[in-house]
């Protein structure tokens, strides 16, 4: 797209958004703002395909005395996983004051603890980055904010006073703090909204000086290596009175907004969107395939998959999975079982029954887990997350006694992962076959530190080769992501049909139209060996073995059939 369209585009967009409110000002400022970044050296992106493997982590997840802690973690992944994981994607690493990253004092300053933009940009020449845009929230100690309570001129409007008049009634709450909190300001007591807590303050995009603000760090994270831009917990951003506050036009257009110019500064630059709710709310933000999100999380996978592992029974996962597809040439989904954050059960609303989610909370309650709630608009409270980490959360206590047992169903439950439309992101955590932890969760007494361990570079290299547990799901995830790797079935862009085998299994099959193509993947999601006949003729890429109409799996084995 040229310039011009650009600018075409981009006032269209601003109209969508403003409404009656837009000023003619609004497109002059922009493009002032989009002639200062024509000005920068933009590095190329490559297109997203198989090949493509995100790991997700904090920039301080491993860690030296007295190294840069994005140094050591650089280190340590081109040594044990380069050419496997192929995008890193940071936590938010810049300044925050709480909520592991969350709550951010400046979206253009990197924590010193990490080390600094120089860090970041030697990572960007290893590995595809991945950055965290927490547009939603600053924290308290924030300039802007501290603008705000300091009744500056310039910060007046950047966050959003309770209003008498306005119809708080329908808004939607991840948390069970308040929604507004007092500040003592210049002048006297100031109101502010806050979704999350009292350290992180939404901001006002209804500014026009907020949106060119955020607009220029999104764009900043492109031209200082980003090939993907997560934004945190966007579905929140504008707010109208009288509705729930989330997933308002007015967002989508902000988000098509960036997309726009993101295209034109450093097309594939891929914007994922992190909104954890129910599937259809989920996908709105893939707009037409072409002009909003590259990808959206695909919340609904983590809780059924345990689901599946947990019962034995994939008859909830296959019937989900019939309405999942390929989106588009550009268009898919961010694929994950495990994150910072706990599972979240949302998703699994209209798909799951309270019972069977119930069924969920009990088992994480037993393996030593933690369970999050969210207030809702009828004053009751509801299952929000659970709060364990991965791999003792798909532990059946009396069934999975072995060790060997229990690795073999984090590699299978991974295996959806990696079979299914999208692309995949593993967890570092679950890269390392880590369990619970609870020295971090007592420290803190936050719910979600369960599963945050942070290590030590000399101790978790060496774990990784001596810990039989942490050794075998390594070294078992690394083996399943080189195959995978080399099948251009698996692109992200890949179509996805899925075969009902009865309860005992999972299968999909996977065809690229381009190349032609095509892998059948087949999951035993029992603890016992189970068989079944396929019109299936094949080579079971996993053991080279041969497959002519019947398939042979013990319990939680799996195949990926080659035609």
């Amino acid at each position: 797209m040229n310039k011009e369209k650009v600018l075409q585009s981009v006032e269209s967009k601003l109209k969508l958004i403003y409404k009656n409110d837009y000023k003619t000002e609004y497109m002059d400022l922009l493009s002032e703002l989009i002639s200062k970044w024509e000005k920068a050296n933009w590095m190329p992106n490559d297109p997203v395909t198989q090949k493509n493997v995100y790991l997700i982590t904090y920039g301080d997840s491993i860690y030296e005395s007295g190294v840069p802690t994005l140094e050591t973690l650089n280190k340590f992944l081109q040594e044990q996983v380069n050419g496997v994981i192929t995008d890193v994607h940071l936590l938010p690493m810049f300044e925050y004051t709480s909520d592991d990253g969350f709550s951010v004092v400046d979206y253009r300053q990197i924590d010193k603890k990490l080390g600094d933009w120089n860090h970041i940009q030697s990572f960007a020449q290893d590995f595809r980055m991945m950055y965290d845009f927490v547009a939603n929230h600053l924290s308290k100690s924030s300039s802007w904010f501290q603008g705000y309570l300091n009744d500056e001129e310039e910060y007046k409007d950047f966050f959003i006073p309770h209003d008498e008049n306005f119809d708080y009634s329908k808004v939607i709450r991840p948390r069970t703090s308040p929604l507004f909190h007092e500040y003592k300001g210049k002048n006297g007591v100031k109101t502010a909204w806050t979704t999350f807590s009292e350290d992180q303050v939404d901001v006002n995009p209804k500014s026009f000086s907020m949106l060119k603000e955020l607009t220029d760090v999104i764009l900043l994270y492109a031209n200082k290596g980003a090939s993907s831009i997560r934004l945190d917990a966007i579905g929140f951003l504008w707010k109208v009175s009288g509705t729930s506050c989330m997933h308002l036009k007015e967002t989508h257009e902000i988000i098509k907004l960036w997309r726009i110019l993101l295209d034109y500064f450093k097309k594939d630059t891929q914007i994922i969107t992190e909104t954890n709710v129910p599937h259809k709310e989920n996908i709105s933000y893939l707009g037409d395939g072409t002009d909003e999100a590259h990808m959206v999380y695909q919340f609904a996978l983590p809780p059924l998959v345990l689901h599946t592992m947990t019962t034995h029974d994939s008859s909830k996962l296959t019937r989900w999975a019939k309405t999942i597809d390929k989106v588009s040439e550009t268009a898919t989904y961010f694929n994950f079982l495990a994150s910072h954050d706990g599972i979240g059960v949302r998703a699994t609303e209209g798909i799951l029954t309270d019972e069977e989610r119930k069924v969920l909370v009990d088992k994480v309650v037993e393996n030593g887990g933690r369970v999050s709630y969210k207030n809702n608009t009828d004053g009751t409270q509801s299952v929000y997350e659970l709060n364990i980490n991965y791999f003792d959360a798909l532990v059946n206590q009396a069934e999975d006694q072995t060790l060997e047992l229990k690795i073999k169903k984090m590699l299978a439950a991974h295996s959806i992962l990696l079979s299914f439309v999208g692309v995949p992101a593993i967890y570092y955590n679950s890269l390392f076959g880590s369990t619970n932890d609870y020295k971090g969760l007592e420290e803190s007494g936050i719910n979600r530190r369960i599963n945050r361990e942070k290590f030590e570079f000399s101790f978790i290299k060496e774990a990784l080769v001596s810990d039989e547990r942490r050794s075998k799901v390594f070294n078992g995830l690394k083996a399943l992501l080189q195959l995978r790797q080399a099948e251009s079935a698996f692109s992200p862009y890949a179509s996805q049909n899925v075969i009902d085998l009865g309860p005992a299994f999972f299968a999909l099959e996977r065809v690229n139209d381009q190349t032609g193509e095509k892998i059948t993947f087949i999951l035993n999601v029992t603890a016992k060996k189970n068989d079944v006949t396929v019109a299936i003729k094949g080579t079971n890429i996993l053991n080279n073995e041969i497959i002519d109409g019947k398939v042979e799996l013990e319990a939680y084995e799996f195949a990926w059939i080659k035609a």
